[in-house]
């Protein structure tokens, strides 16, 4: 590299003569450069690292969108993909965060490191309203930047040893986050599945929800509802059947509610601990990002009952509690107060407007695919829907969707063996960005 800049640097400017010893020293930086590229630690790779297969979905699908765009420049893409919200947060709320904001710069309102587990007004809060009526203690709350980071630190709880369950299809950081702690095995190229993780196939002929007579015995269940992608809110029967085939086999179930503001089907629950029993086998996981808009403001929390014990008898909350105090310094006390003004009467009020919003946006995705022939699920009690193109790739789907509609969605193969022949489609957007997109697939698939 050094060579050739110093040769164009002589053919521009002939008169300038290198010295030998500009020469010599030249070389050594030349020399010093190459050894410092060559240089290896004798620190091995994370060999679980190794294991992961492709990209990460949502990079890859932004990959793609990045090249459409490069050869599409003067065409307005839409963006169906990946589920992130795009209505305001209410302005009850954001002034709540804007007040301790500017609280933070007078001497009588400056607070700095706050409880690792969060406020105690907020915890009681989200222990009161949210699971009103349901036994859930505020020292039982643990609030948190967000349910995908608490993921992962249930994960390091749980450790390597313990064998897992997922729903297929479903959220790919309950598989990748497995993977790199060591819990997976290897991955299997002709069944795109990892050896030591046990996929529950929730398809239509299933009714979306496993058939738990064939699933094998896991020590941890991660289980979303509504689920994403397929948006189906799991029944209260087909809940029950899950904490007692957790309670049967001695197991944890990890239990995603993120999406349950959206659940408007009374048979549907929105926590797992309206199940009885629950609470001897099942944590929480729960995020204001999606049904308050917090994508960007970060916050979330997990509920860990004090009845759910490990196998010799030690309760789960006391080593999460150790795996926060030690991995975490608490979340954003702006954050936090935001949080508690989502869940004020007003506030509840505010975000059940922006809900029905995405709801209705939904209705209008969901109306589209039936008229043209295409069976959908969800969007009823979730702001996804899965379509279903018998016969077809997923991949093959997205990319010709977004060649010839310019709308981006989500292949369903992204989510696990179980979604290939789906495709997901998000209803967060702009109203008159879900009519332009109802449009464009109308016009290609009529």
């Amino acid at each position: 590299m050094y060579q050739v800049q110093l040769s164009a640097c002589t053919s521009i400017r002939p008169s300038v003569m290198l010295k030998p010893r500009m020469v010599q020293q030249s070389r050594e930086v030349v020399q010093k450069e190459q050894r410092r590229v060559d240089h290896r630690t004798r620190v091995p790779r994370n060999e679980n690292l190794e294991k992961l297969r492709n990209g990460y979905l949502f990079p890859e699908i932004a990959m793609r969108e990045a090249e459409h765009l490069q050869k599409y420049p003067n065409f307005k893409l839409i963006n169906l993909g990946i589920g992130d919200t795009t209505e305001p947060i209410p302005d009850i709320i954001t002034s709540s965060m804007v007040e301790q904001a500017q609280a933070l710069s007078t001497l009588e309102g400056y607070r700095g490191y706050g409880p690792e587990h969060g406020n105690k007004a907020l915890r009681k809060a989200i222990a009161d309203v949210v699971y009103k009526g349901l036994k859930v203690k505020d020292t039982e709350v643990f609030v948190s930047d967000g349910a995908q980071c608490d993921i992962s630190r249930l994960q390091l709880l749980l450790g390597s040893n313990v064998t897992i369950a997922v729903q297929d299809p479903s959220f790919p950081a309950y598989i990748y986050s497995g993977v790199i702690i060591g819990q997976a095995g290897e991955f299997q190229e002709e069944t795109g599945k990892y050896w030591n993780i046990e996929y529950m196939k929730c398809g239509p002929q299933n009714n979306l929800f496993p058939n738990l007579l064939t699933t094998s015995r896991t020590d941890v269940i991660f289980f979303c509802s509504p689920n994403n992608p397929t948006g189906h809110a799991a029944s209260r029967n087909q809940l029950e059947q899950l904490v007692e085939f957790a309670r049967k086999n001695g197991s944890i179930i990890i239990y995603d509610s993120a999406y349950a503001a959206y659940i408007s089907d009374d048979n549907s629950p929105r926590s797992i601990f309206e199940i009885p029993g629950a609470r001897e086998v099942a944590i929480e996981v729960s995020s204001f990002s999606k049904f308050a808009g917090f994508t960007g403001v970060r916050l979330g929390w997990t509920v860990v009952p004090e009845e759910l014990l490990f196998a010799n008898g030690f309760p789960v909350i006391k080593d999460f509690n150790r795996i926060v105090y030690t991995c975490f310094n608490g979340a954003s006390s702006i954050a936090q107060a935001g949080g508690l003004a989502c869940l004020s009467p007003e506030g509840l009020m505010a975000i059940r407007q922006v809900i029905d919003y995405y709801k209705e946006n939904a209705k209008i995705l969901i109306d589209t695919f039936e008229l043209l022939g295409l069976k959908a699920y969800g969007g009823k009690n979730a702001p996804y829907i899965w379509v279903h193109f018998p016969g077809s790739r997923s991949w093959d789907v997205f990319d010709e969707i977004l060649e010839k509609t310019h709308v981006v969605t989500v292949p369903g193969r992204g989510f696990g063996p179980g979604g290939e022949e789906y495709v997901r489609v998000s209803a967060f957007g702009h109203r008159e960005i879900i009519l332009e997109a109802s449009k464009r697939l109308k016009n290609l698939y009529r």
